[in-house]
């Protein structure tokens, strides 16, 4: 009988999952060894260096342009190719803007600042992995990975309502689980296998029945509620309100990404085929309305601040959909621009939302609050913070010369290719729609009166994360090109 051995070869492809999740342990081992918690954020930020080193080892051995290659590994069930790894840069990114603006917050919980950095990264490793596997048991595997630190995070304030956010996190996560494995099921009990490429060879050999139709829905109702689209996105709201606020930036940014890759992965390879794309395709763009228009209706009543970002992020969800719906629109060298649109918003979205929050952090901590009537006049208070979040709220709403406005274009012009004109007229005009509530907090931090006139500090780490983030989303709404052929490359992976 064979056996199944791991090679140095399966490591290596592993290694920025596994060097991250040595980083998270290295942060505990510190925790017990320092009475000073000042060194757990710059350790977890500098250990980042590593997994990112490796990834950018791997970036330079799958080659580029025609040369470029998949390597395969871990028994079949892992891929490294420009798409994961763009994940890959992309989540390592978050999680350390994630660590930096954390630093000043979670002195409110000294005695376990340990766990609270080991379980971001290690739940990075999980949306790492998934951005890699290609293979159904796999893909629910590096799912729970990803949630179950995050429901731990969500309960860290240690309150009512952080207690409720990670109750109800985690039981929603389960439920959710639960419908997409029973998806999942049908879908192998309909092909015989849980390989995305075999599931893709049998649906393009025997065609597609109403069994792997279901199958396919129940799939799309799992990871609907893990990117907080509509109608799975009941969650959001209280879960972000009660967590605390980096994780609530930490959930709306890298779970998203790293929720949007699979599903990439996952129906443009595995349901690719033209009897069944027409048809997920049709539910994305019904789901991308849905989810737009709530989100932005209701975002309207808010006076919570990250409630009102929760429905933002609802909304986003819907705007990212419509790249999803575009599976239709292909260029003349067969690379599909919806899923190169869904990758480009990300990461613009991951940039411009992270510099929201970060300012949203440093105001909220200060204040001892989270309404938006606690930004008024925080222009006269902190003049640079409250520009950055200014621009970063403009960006959301669509408008040059923000990466914002670039990634909208890019995404619904996508939907014009793929002769979906009437989803993109519906995202302007939601886009539009957005301006009301995101201006609204502009208007309180430029135009009310501030309730006092003492400055809002705000530590090192946190104005790097806000610099870095701020630059990033004015770099690329100037010069877009670089990170626009990135996210080409990685889209063109999965129509090669």
């Amino acid at each position: 009988m064979a056996t199944l051995e791991l090679t140095s070869r399966d490591f290596y492809l592993l290694a920025p999952e596994l060097s991250i999740a040595g980083v998270a342990v290295l942060v505990i081992v510190l925790d017990l060894l320092f009475r000073r918690k000042d060194i757990l954020p710059w350790a977890s930020v500098l250990g980042l260096a590593v997994p990112l080193a490796f990834s950018v080892a791997l970036w330079l051995d799958v080659g580029d342009g025609e040369s470029a290659e998949r390597m395969t590994g871990l028994f079949g069930v892992l891929v490294v190719d420009k798409f994961s790894l763009f994940f890959k840069f992309l989540l390592v990114a978050a999680a350390a803007l994630v660590v930096l603006v954390s630093c000043d917050y979670v002195r409110r919980f000294q005695r376990i600042q340990g766990e609270y950095y080991a379980l971001v990264l290690l739940s990075t490793s999980g949306m790492m992995l998934l951005a890699s596997t290609v293979e159904l048991i796999t893909i629910y595997v590096a799912l729970e990975l990803t949630a179950l630190p995050i429901a731990a995070l969500a309960a860290f304030l240690r309150d009512s309502r952080s207690s409720e956010s990670g109750i109800k996190f985690l039981v929603l996560s389960a439920v959710s689980s639960a419908v997409l494995l029973y998806g999942m099921v049908l879908v192998y009990g309909f092909t015989g296998t849980t390989s995305i490429a075999g599931i893709a060879a049998q649906v393009a050999a025997g065609g597609s029945g109403n069994a792997l139709l279901f199958g396919v829905v129940l799939m799309v109702a799992g990871f609907g509620f893990k990117i907080a689209s509509v109608p799975f996105q009941m969650w959001a709201p209280d879960v972000y309100e009660g967590s605390p606020t980096p994780i609530t930036a930490f959930l709306s940014v890298a779970s998203k990404a790293a929720g949007f890759a699979v599903i990439l992965r996952v129906f443009y390879v595995a349901f690719a085929d033209e009897s069944l794309n027409l048809e997920w395709g049709a539910i994305f763009a019904m789901l991308s309305v849905l989810s737009m228009t709530f989100g932005n209706l209701v975002a309207i009543r808010q006076t919570n601040i990250k409630r009102l970002l929760a429905y933002s992020t609802i909304a986003h969800a819907g705007y990212l959909m419509v790249g999803l719906a575009a599976v239709a629109s292909r260029t003349a060298s067969g690379e599909s621009v919806g899923a190169s649109g869904v990758i480009f918003y990300l990461a613009g979205y991951a940039a411009t939302n992270l510099a929201a929050f970060a300012v949203v952090i440093a105001v909220t901590s200060r204040e001892g609050g989270d309404r938006i009537t606690d930004f008024a006049g925080m222009a006269r208070r902190a003049p640079y913070l409250s520009a950055a979040l200014g621009f970063a709220l403009i960006s959301l709403i669509g408008v040059p010369p923000t990466v914002g406005f670039i990634t909208k274009v890019y995404i619904f012009g996508a939907a014009v290719d793929a002769n979906l004109e009437w989803l993109a007229v519906a995202g302007v005009v939601n886009s539009v729609l957005s301006a009301y509530y995101y201006l609204r907090i502009v208007k309180e931090m430029y135009l009310s009166e501030p309730a006092s006139d003492e400055r809002v500090h705000s530590g090192l780490p946190l104005r790097l994360a806000v610099l870095a983030a701020f630059a990033s989303v004015l770099f690329f709404g100037v010069y877009p090109t670089p990170l626009l052929e990135l996210s080409r490359a990685a889209a063109a992976v999965l129509v090669s």
